[in-house]
């Protein structure tokens, strides 16, 4: 197997474990746990995780002048990313989430612009406007149940500033990726991203009553740590090594429908119309931003 198609597996792996968490992740909130108190057991979890898988990995020494990459990866693909994510999924349902997330690789468009010297062709500009509207729509107008979607406009908006944070995540990134081994780095970017968010979530977690957690429940906690976590941050460091990070995002576009079909099964949302037409707007979008670089690199070894 080549290493670019391993990526693309990887990738399609990410999208699926990340289509289910969203629906296993809310069931979670708030009935077990709060937002920010699960993201420490979130963070914390996977640092573990990593840390000990570390151990397998070679003995790398950063260099000084890389840290500012991976405290920016901290920041943004560990701290703000999923406080922004877990409080919107608290506040909103699991299909306008993913709708959302969709709009990743617009915000990736205009970093790997500006960052990594990418070019921006008027398509994608047209592409990026499009998924813009199809997000404002999705923001102020997609609604869902009341009880388990107590502020979806307010929610949506906060999964869009995850998916704003997770593009930046993906562009600071991709330099490290070439660099090290990605244990190397990430278990730094886990560690820091723990003191980020401790302050956020330390009084939550203090007021999680742990023996009235029924088994399903911590296995629901799990599974957002080990796989849509720890799992699906290895996969996609892979992925990211590979593949452009246009390209990376692009997966994304596999949630929805994934997330849709998973929240229906699980009786966790429905849909309407509004979620439909804003979908729509958005996969267009996302499609013009990257038809044009799907074209032109079928000569090259990275897409």
């Amino acid at each position: 197997m080549s290493k670019k198609t391993f990526a693309l597996i990887a990738a399609s792996l990410v999208a699926l474990i990340y289509s289910a968490n969203y629906s296993i992740a809310k069931d979670v909130m708030p009935h077990h746990v709060q937002p920010f108190g699960f993201i420490i057991f979130r963070v914390a979890g996977t640092m573990v995780l990593f840390w000990l898988v570390g151990l397998l990995g070679p003995k790398e020494k950063i260099d000084r002048k890389d840290y500012p990459n991976i405290f920016i990866g901290a920041l943004f693909g560990m701290a703000i990313n999923m406080l922004a994510f877990f409080e919107g999924l608290n506040l909103t349902t699991p299909i306008n989430a993913a709708v959302v997330m969709v709009t990743a690789p617009l915000i990736v468009l205009p970093l790997s612009f500006i960052f990594l010297k990418e070019k921006m062709q008027p398509l994608k500009v047209l592409g990026v406007l499009i998924g813009l509207i199809g997000t404002l729509l999705i923001i102020f107008y997609g609604k869902g149940q009341s009880l388990r979607a107590p502020n979806p406009a307010l929610g949506n908006f906060l999964v869009f500033i995850n998916a704003a944070s997770y593009a930046i995540y993906i562009v600071a990134a991709k330099k490290l990726t070439h660099k090290y081994h990605p244990f190397t780095f990430i278990k730094w970017m886990y560690t820091i991203g723990l003191i980020f968010v401790i302050p956020f979530g330390w009084e939550q977690l203090a007021q999680m009553k742990f023996e009235t957690i029924p088994l399903n429940g911590y296995l629901k906690i799990g599974y957002v740590v080990v796989f849509s976590t720890f799992g699906t941050y290895i996969l996609n460091i892979f992925a990211i090594k590979e593949l452009k990070p246009t390209t990376v995002a692009v997966f994304i576009y596999l949630q929805p429908l994934l997330a849709t079909i998973i929240a229906i099964s699980m009786g966790s949302d429905s849909i309407d119309y509004v979620k439909i037409s804003a979908a729509l707007l958005i996969f267009v979008g996302v499609y013009l931003v990257t038809r044009v670089t799907a074209t032109k690199q079928t000569s090259i070894t990275k897409i």
